[in-house]
């Protein structure tokens, strides 16, 4: 039987032992019976299909649904106070990057048992990437709503206003053209070629498709410092400070490519399908194709979000929980998730929901089915929250020419590595638990 966590050291965990009073003074969390579950939303569109999911959940299990909704920058902290008050809801949503972390914590209970007993749940209908990032120590602790690769936005209205070819739709570019592409179409300070956010989430892809990672296989030592991690950092960081294809950087923190995008002068936005739904208020024509490909091919990071059980959830809220869990992911609640263009449903048998605009959406599940380009699914650590905190310290400030891209990685790595060595701390204690 699998230990559970204390509150205090789930709290130390969290980094919030500071606020254990405040976790104490919580409300009881969502009414007994309710189907209730937590979610982030950060726009009018995604709340609204949120509300629709709702409705749905209501027609489906014929009781009251609480959505918890919170900003996606506060989700994370919110669940952390929920879980150690216990005042989570039934199920919530994890970004498929913290899946690791929760489950090594014990926060959320392995699902492999439920699934097994249900003779009328198919896992076999979820992409196998979205399988692979819902997993943990051999474990399954998530159930996947949505799973897709990062693409290529490209503005289609400004590339034919310049008498610029459109680029193809399945096969593509390399690097170097997409760099030159860039720089024909950057004309500042009125006109730029690319967008992306100053930070490993997007640099990752590029590390990916130039064959690196952020760590080594095994995940015991950082892999930034290797030649093709490397060399993609410097490419990027190249566009930003060499080439000075990108809108000059207002504020590192705050830097946001969508807003850079749907100003309507850039012509190149690195992002994912996720952001279909809000792309889709743009005042031009716009379409997306694969990632550029380096010497590994075109293999961006595939990305995915699920949901999963709080460990405290047992007896008859479990029961209601798992029920709950399946309404969620049913192909009827993912049909509304994908024609709202909030992403690329996670099920097979909901793909068809997925539809334009823009043009060449199809290429997201033929990306995701290996018929066209590739995707590499998101390596994380159990401790991934600190991997990135540590990396947005100064490999940010490449990016504004302030330091460069060896001094940064040769002061980083140190520290990453003890983060990897802290990470297979976690995994031989969750282990242990598992044992």
């Amino acid at each position: 039987m699998q230990t559970q966590l204390s509150r205090r050291s789930l709290l130390k965990l969290t980094g919030l032992a500071g606020l254990g009073a405040a976790a104490a003074g919580c409300s009881s969390g969502p009414p007994s019976g309710a189907a209730s579950w937590a979610m982030w939303s950060s726009s009018p569109a995604e709340r609204k299909v949120w509300e629709d999911f709702s409705a749905y959940v209501e027609r489906e299990l014929k009781i009251k649904s609480v959505p918890n909704l919170t900003p996606s920058s506060g989700y994370p902290t919110k669940l952390d106070l929920q879980l150690v008050s216990g005042t989570a809801s039934l199920v919530t949503a994890l970004n498929g990057t913290l899946i690791p972390t929760y489950a090594a914590r014990g926060a959320h209970r392995p699902l492999d048992d439920l699934i097994t007993q249900d003779p009328d749940f198919d896992l076999g209908d979820f992409y196998q990437p979205i399988r692979t990032i819902s997993t943990f120590n051999e474990q399954t602790y998530g159930i996947g709503f949505d799973v897709a690769p990062t693409v290529l936005y490209y503005n289609k209205t400004l590339l034919q206003k310049q008498g610029i070819a459109l680029p193809s739709r399945t096969e593509p570019m390399t690097w170097a053209a997409f760099r030159d592409l860039a720089k024909e179409l950057t004309r500042p300070p009125d006109q730029y070629g690319f967008s992306c956010a100053p930070a490993i989430d997007d640099l990752v892809s590029w590390i990916y498709c130039a064959g690196g990672n952020v760590m080594n296989a095994d995940a015991t030592r950082s892999a930034l410092n290797a030649p093709e991690a490397m060399e993609a950092i410097q490419f990027v960081v190249d566009l930003f400070v060499k080439d000075k294809v990108t809108p000059p950087i207002a504020n590192l923190v705050t830097e946001s490519s969508l807003s850079n995008f749907l100003e309507g002068n850039v012509a190149f936005m690195q992002n994912g399908p996720w952001q279909v739904v809000n792309v889709r208020k743009a005042k031009f024509d716009w379409d997306i194709v694969p990632f550029p490909a380096g010497a590994a091919g075109s293999t961006p990071r595939v990305s995915g979000s699920s949901f999963a059980i709080p460990a405290k959830v047992r007896g008859d809220d479990l029961e209601l929980a798992w029920k709950l869990l399946k309404t969620l992911t049913s192909k009827g609640a993912l049909d509304i998730y994908a024609r709202a263009g909030r992403n690329n449903p996670a099920r097979l048998s909901a793909g068809s929901a997925f539809k334009p605009p823009p043009d060449n959406l199809g290429i997201v599940q033929d990306i995701l089915a290996g018929k066209v380009a590739g995707g590499h699914p998101f390596d994380v650590t159990t401790n991934w929250n600190q991997v990135k905190q540590l990396l947005g310290q100064d490999l940010p400030r490449t990016f504004l020419g302030q330091v460069t891209v060896k001094e940064a990685i040769d002061g980083l790595t140190p520290r990453l590595d003890v983060l990897m060595e802290q990470h297979q701390d976690n995994i031989r204690q969750a282990s242990a638990r598992k044992g």
